[in-house]
């Protein structure tokens, strides 16, 4: 009985999966929707952004951390908003990477007019073996992320940022719009 249980459990699974398929081909799963179309007439001209840290500050030092470099590339959105990737040295020293998408306030302040906000949401690699238990939800070493960020624009194409990592770090940057 137990090896005609599986072959049913199968065929049972791979029924449903098929007449689910027409719902599953009818939702838009885009993780960027716009990414095809033009970013907008304020930002057309550059519609790509690279973001550059080469430091992070930690709340609690620890003997175990390492510098963190993180390097990333952003594509600017309709409706203020941006999807990218991102690949960093993590604070234990492992190669690391970030895919996200998130949201963009351009002037969350009306009297200071080159600050701005954004939050990112995705889902991160990399804290494995030893530092798995260093950031939540870790599966695998994959676990989600959101970060906040605030930034002072120097000019339409150049601004520093400062990005809070949950409650261990804030990591210090620059991006670049092209």
């Amino acid at each position: 009985m137990g090896l005609l249980k599986k072959p049913f459990t199968g065929l049972a699974l791979g029924a449903l999966l098929w007449g689910l398929a027409p719902t599953a081909w009818a939702i838009d799963w885009t993780v960027c929707p716009g990414w095809d179309q033009p970013a907008g007439e304020s930002i057309e001209q550059h519609p790509y952004e690279v973001f550059f840290s080469p430091h992070t500050h930690h709340w609690t030092p620890s003997e175990d951390h390492r510098q963190v470099i993180a390097v990333s590339v952003s594509r600017i959105l309709p409706k203020e908003r941006f999807c990218g990737f991102s690949l960093f040295s993590n604070s234990f020293g492992q190669p690391s990477a970030y895919a996200y998408t998130g949201w963009y306030w351009p002037r969350p302040i009306e009297s200071m007019p080159k600050v701005y906000a954004s939050v990112s949401a995705g889902i991160m690699y990399g804290y494995v073996g030893r530092f798995k238990n260093k950031v939540p939800l870790n599966v695998g070493g994959f676990s989600p992320v959101v970060i906040p960020a605030m930034g002072y624009r120097l000019n339409p194409r150049l601004a520093l940022e400062v990005q809070v990592l949950g409650t261990a770090a804030l990591m210090f940057g620059a991006t670049w719009r092209y």
